[in-house]
C-alpha cells in the first residue's frame, strides 16, 4: 500500500470524524494526538493531513481518487461509517457526508445502505440484555456484590474486544465500543445504578476513551500496522499490527472496567482528574496483563463467530 493511500483513508476517516461539526474539545484532542502517535509509528506524513482535513484543505474527492481499487474504496466506506456511528448512530450531517463519500467512491446504493444498517443496529444496541458475551453478576443496591464475577465479566470483556481485533471484518471493530459501553453500564448496575447512554459516553470521555477518537485508533493501527487481509485478497489479517490492535482493545477495555468498578463501588465521588489518573495507572497494568491472556484472546479469535455475535448482543 503506498503512503499516498494510507493518507487518503486516513483524511476520510478524519473527515467523517469531524463530519457532525460538535465535537467536544475533548474528542478533538483526542484525535489530535492519535494522528500524532500514528505519524510516528508509520513514518507518513499524517499530521498535515489532520491539519488539512481540520481546516478544509483537503477535498473528499481527491482522497477518494487515491484509492484506486474496489478493495481500498470499500474499506474507506466501512471505516467512514464507523466513525461517524463510534458515538450514536450518524446524525443528519454525518449522513450527508457519507452519501457524498459513497458517490465520490463510486459504490453502490445498496452496498453503501448494507454497511450504514449494520452499523447503526451496532450503535443503537440496547444498553441492556438478558443474556449474553458481557454479563454481569447479580446484586441488589444493598446486597454483597460477588467481587469474583465482576473480575471475570471484565475480564472476559477484554478477552472479548481483544479476540474481535484480531478478526479481518470491519464489523467486528465497530462492535468493541457497544460492548465497552455496556460494560459500564452492566457495572453501574451491579453497584445499584440505574444509568443511561449519555452518562455512561460521558464517563467514557472524562477517563480518556472518546469513542470517535478510539474508533479512530483502531482502525488507523491496523492502517498503519497493516491492513485486512481482505484488502490484498487474503482470508486474514496479513501484516504485523493486528496483535498491537488486540493488545489496545484488551488493555482499554479492562482498564475502563476497572475504573468503573472503582468509581461506582465508591459512591461516584471520584472526581475527574482522579478518573483519568485511575485509567492511566490501569491501562499500564493491562498492557502487561494482555500478554498472559494473549493464548486466550487468540482462542477466542479462533471460535469468534461475527454474525453470531450480533445477533447476541440484539437479543
Amino acid at each position: 500500500m503506498q503512503p499516498e493511500q494510507i493518507r487518503a483513508i486516513l483524511a476520510i476517516s478524519l473527515m467523517a470524524a469531524f463530519a457532525d461539526q460538535h465535537k467536544d474539545d475533548r474528542e478533538r484532542e483526542h484525535i489530535r494526538r492519535i494522528t500524532e502517535s500514528l505519524a510516528a509509528d508509520s513514518g507518513v506524513e499524517l499530521m498535515s493531513v489532520y491539519q488539512d482535513v481540520l481546516l478544509g484543505r483537503f477535498r473528499l474527492e481527491h482522497a477518494a481518487a487515491a484509492l484506486d481499487t474496489p478493495a481500498l474504496r470499500q474499506l474507506a466506506f466501512e471505516m467512514a461509517v464507523g466513525v461517524c456511528d463510534a458515538d450514536g448512530v450518524h446524525n443528519a450531517a454525518e449522513t450527508a457526508f457519507l452519501d457524498r463519500l459513497r458517490e465520490a467512491l463510486g459504490l453502490s446504493i445498496a452496498n453503501a445502505d448494507s454497511v450504514t444498517r449494520q452499523a447503526a443496529a451496532l450503535a443503537a444496541l440496547p444498553l441492556e440484555a438478558a443474556a449474553g458475551p458481557v454479563s454481569a453478576p447479580a446484586a441488589a443496591p444493598e446486597a454483597a456484590v460477588d467481587e469474583a464475577a465482576l473480575d471475570r465479566m471484565i475480564l472476559n470483556a477484554a478477552i472479548l474486544n481483544g479476540a474481535l481485533e484480531l478478526l479481518p471484518q470491519s464489523l467486528a471493530s465497530m462492535a468493541i465500543i457497544p460492548l465497552q459501553t455496556r460494560l459500564v453500564y452492566r457495572i453501574g448496575k451491579t453497584y445499584g445504578y440505574e444509568l443511561d447512554r449519555g452518562h455512561v459516553t460521558d464517563f467514557l470521555a472524562t477517563v480518556g476513551v472518546g469513542l470517535t477518537s478510539q474508533y479512530v485508533e483502531q482502525f488507523g493501527r491496523k492502517l498503519v500496522g497493516g491492513l485486512l487481509g481482505k484488502v490484498l485478497g487474503k482470508a486474514g489479517r496479513a501484516i504485523g499490527g493486528a496483535a498491537t490492535g488486540s493488545a489496545f482493545s484488551f488493555a482499554s477495555t479492562w482498564a475502563l472496567g476497572q475504573v468503573a468498578r472503582r468509581y461506582y463501588a465508591g459512591g461516584r465521588k471520584l472526581d475527574a482528574n482522579a478518573l483519568k489518573s485511575a485509567f492511566g495507572n490501569l491501562l499500564g497494568e493491562a498492557k502487561a496483563l494482555q500478554a498472559q491472556y494473549l493464548p486466550q484472546i487468540q482462542q477466542r479469535a479462533q471460535t469468534l463467530d461475527v454474525g453470531k455475535l450480533m445477533t447476541e448482543l440484539r437479543a
